[in-house]
């Protein structure tokens, strides 16, 4: 959103004089003095670029279930609530490992293509840096992502703590679909095993519809080769998909005629049903969005005008409309997309509200390409037994107290 859209819809919500109050006045201007630092040579280059001293540092949310047992078990979770835009510093971005991040020397790590082809092909690293590449922006969603919201009393703790078990990157490698025609996938192979180089060799199945069509042999991310605990020195990427299936230090890809059933997709990512059954193979995530500024544990600390900020997804493609409410839902306003509104990849929504001390409750509501809405927290429940925690995409609700805290709430 331009400045000047900005204050237009600041100034309908809250009249001139508060948009007003955004910019520098003239005699503001002509009173600027120089600073110290405008007066002395700078500093010299750097091999690396840092923030500065005078930033805070902004971290992950580390959640390691078994504590010192298996350190390496468990989640990174991005903050998103610290973050602006729509993509991710690499070293900010989620992480959900179950045996920790191996070191492989890619010298000596391999890709082998088999199964159900006619020719068996091994890569090097080497070689399939080679290849010509692709680059595409998507985001990685954990299926467990916004587990915390599903339980009986809202937990009190930041966006990203609860919600960041995702982030945004530019992902670029190879399609897949290049290595599958080189080595004759057989017509009978309907699936794909991906398997991973970690000590749990974390594996997956995959259906070749979804191989052949956007998959990528992801080498880099964000400009720069993979960081270990994203997949170095190679990682499968399908985007939209929940997060598991997008495997880690790959090590394998075994064209088969039906689903292997391992035991990431057997003890793990299924959806438990209210009549006991439980729900297999749901790849795709939904639709969903999150409003990170303001959010829960923050504290808005005067009345007046503010931005309504946050993020929108979907695994089906593009979001096409959010909604904001600052009622509990009673009613919505659009708010403003901003990016470039790629599929599968984060959106970010803007919306100008004006403060005036009294009780609120924000909420967003994404639409995406299909017409597939962010469902309300009793309409998610109605669809599973209670003890599920996969792929929550409700809507999430924020409460603003007088005192101007900001707390989880359900509504």
């Amino acid at each position: 959103m331009s400045r000047r859209r900005f204050l237009k819809q600041a100034s309908a919500v809250a009249g001139g004089a508060a948009a007003a109050a955004l910019a520098s006045t003239k005699s503001a201007a002509q009173e600027l003095a120089a600073e110290p630092w405008e007066k002395i040579y700078g500093a010299a280059f750097t091999a690396y670029g840092e923030r500065s001293r005078f930033e805070q540092p902004v971290i992950r949310h580390i959640f390691t279930p078994y504590g010192g047992i298996a350190p390496g078990s468990g989640a990174a979770l991005s903050p998103i609530e610290a973050l602006e835009g729509t993509l991710t510093p690499s070293g900010l971005h989620n992480i959900r490992n179950h045996s920790g991040t191996p070191e492989i020397d890619p010298a000596r790590h391999q890709l082998v293509v088999h199964g159900l082809v006619e020719r068996p092909l091994k890569f090097s690293i080497d070689a399939l840096s080679a290849y010509p590449m692709v680059s595409r922006i998507h985001f990685l969603e954990c299926s467990g992502n916004s587990s915390r919201a599903v339980t009986p009393k809202p937990a009190q703790v930041p966006a990203g703590a609860m919600h960041g078990n995702i982030a945004c990157s530019e992902w670029t490698g190879i399609p897949v679909r290049v290595l599958l025609e080189e080595a004759g996938v057989k017509p009978e192979a309907k699936w794909i095993l991906a398997e991973g180089a970690d000590s749990a060799h974390m594996s997956r199945s995959v259906p070749m519809e979804k191989i052949l069509d956007d998959a990528m042999i992801a080498l880099y991310q964000n400009g720069e080769r993979l960081r270990p605990e994203q997949g170095y020195p190679v990682r499968l990427l399908l985007p939209g998909w929940e997060g598991n299936m997008n495997v880690k230090w790959l090590r394998r890809l075994k064209a088969t005629a039906t689903p292997t059933y391992t035991k990431d997709e057997t003890s793990k990512y299924t959806d438990l049903l209210p009549d006991g059954r439980a729900m297999q193979f749901t790849f795709e995530m939904g639709v969903k969005s999150v409003i990170t500024k303001p959010s829960s544990t923050m504290t808005l600390p005067r009345q007046g005008l503010y931005e309504i900020s946050g993020l929108a997804w979907s695994g089906a493609g593009r979001i096409r409309r959010v909604e904001v409410s600052t009622d509990g839902g009673a009613t919505w306003r659009d708010a403003a997309l901003t990016g470039d509104e790629r599929p599968k990849a984060f959106v970010r929504f803007r919306l100008p509200w004006e403060w005036k001390g009294g009780e609120a409750v924000l909420a967003s509501r994404a639409t995406d390409e299909r017409g597939r809405v962010q469902p309300t927290r009793a309409e998610w429940t109605s669809q599973y037994a209670p003890a599920n925690t996969y792929h929550y995409n409700a809507i999430v609700t924020w409460a603003v107290g007088t005192d101007g805290k900001v707390t989880h709430v359900f509504a």
